[in-house]
């Protein structure tokens, strides 16, 4: 990419498109085209299309994308299946009409399956069974890949797909419902803290409530107090986590310097082309917490709910495959969690 290449990201608000946003800019990218939701609805498929037919990116990032924790997997099933589907059928697709020289994907490891071998290779892709709860989810970035790929064979793009672990980070989902383990814990925790100290109308703020009435019916739904948390599951689960702005940092130097011709390793059998983009390194659930707990200073305890579920009970990435393309993360979970806690203090 040269600085003055038309470059489209697609989801620039959410964490991963802000992150992305920001490591362009900073690398001195100046024609960056970014649109809303309101602005654009890429799951509308007339309305992407005129997008594409009037700007004429050289370059896609498709960060746009409905994501959640495992309640909002679980729930709202058709959604993440729908949206997801909808948003990269339209923008791939029309990144090959309108002659895009080169489009990232963005994706996900839930892709893999739910007992696959740790840590996770690439090749482990539609090797077993998916894990339930996300299984929706999974399908779609799934389809993304298969679809990245089929392209490239067929026409000669050069759309490549990368699956980054869980990110956390600037400008992440914090809603106690929707978000993700890491965020979702470090809310409960420093509101279980703002209890500790007594100090209702920060809990009242915080929530985005009328009075401390409306805040404790919220506490209670979701099981935070001054003396104890509830963490769904065992606790047990080992999970692996990058942060956002690492990974934006492996999106652009994958983009800058990687090729699809670069990532095929059969050409009779072209397949699991995508690349991992995570630490290769894992904590459990409970750990996590108890991490988060000690940056955030709160003296309670917590009870894990064995009734609700755990999940995949290990998900790590080989990350082989990027490193032999030139990078690897920098930031530390502990280091990664303090910033993250002193943004949403901020």
């Amino acid at each position: 990419m040269n600085k003055s290449d038309k470059i489209f990201l697609a989801g620039h608000r959410g964490l991963v498109g802000s992150a992305l946003l920001k490591n362009l800019q900073g690398r001195g990218f100046k024609n960056i085209v970014t649109k809303t939701h309101k602005e654009l609805d890429l799951t509308n498929q007339q309305a992407t299309a005129n997008f594409f037919a009037k700007e004429k990116p050289d370059y896609v990032f498709l960060a746009a994308a409905k994501v959640g924790g495992i309640v909002a997997n679980n729930t709202y099933r058709a959604d993440f299946i729908y949206h997801n589907l909808m948003i990269q059928n339209n923008v791939i697709h029309e990144s090959y009409v309108s002659g895009v020289k080169k489009l990232l994907f963005l994706g996900s490891t839930c892709i893999y399956p739910k007992n696959a071998t740790q840590p996770i290779k690439e090749d482990s892709l539609l090797t077993d069974v998916l894990e339930y709860t996300n299984e929706p989810y999974a399908i779609a970035k799934i389809a993304g890949i298969k679809l990245c790929e089929s392209y490239n064979l067929q026409y000669r793009t050069n759309f490549i797909s990368v699956m980054p672990t869980n990110l956390y980070g600037p400008n992440d989902n914090f809603d106690l419902e929707k978000s993700h383990v890491l965020p979702a814990l470090i809310k409960k925790i420093h509101l279980a803290k703002l209890l500790e100290e007594g100090k209702k109308d920060a809990v009242v703020k915080d929530l985005g409530v009328s009075n401390f009435g409306e805040a404790e019916t919220v506490l209670s739904k979701f099981g935070v107090s001054s003396e104890n948390i509830e963490v769904w599951g065992t606790g047990n689960p080992m999970r692996e986590f990058l942060w956002s702005e690492d990974m934006a940092d492996a999106c652009v130097h994958i983009m800058q310097n990687v090729d699809f011709k670069d990532l095929i390793k059969d050409k009779k059998d072209v397949r699991n082309t995508h690349i991992n983009i995570g630490t290769g390194n894992d904590i459990s659930i409970k750990d996590l917490a108890n991490l988060i707990k000690e940056i955030v200073g709160y003296k309670g305890k917590f009870v894990f709910n064995k009734d609700k579920p755990d999940g995949t009970m290990r998900k790590v990435t080989d990350v082989s495959k990027l490193e032999k393309l030139g990078w690897q993360h920098a930031v530390k979970l502990e280091k990664g969690v303090q910033m993250m806690y002193d943004w949403y203090l901020k």
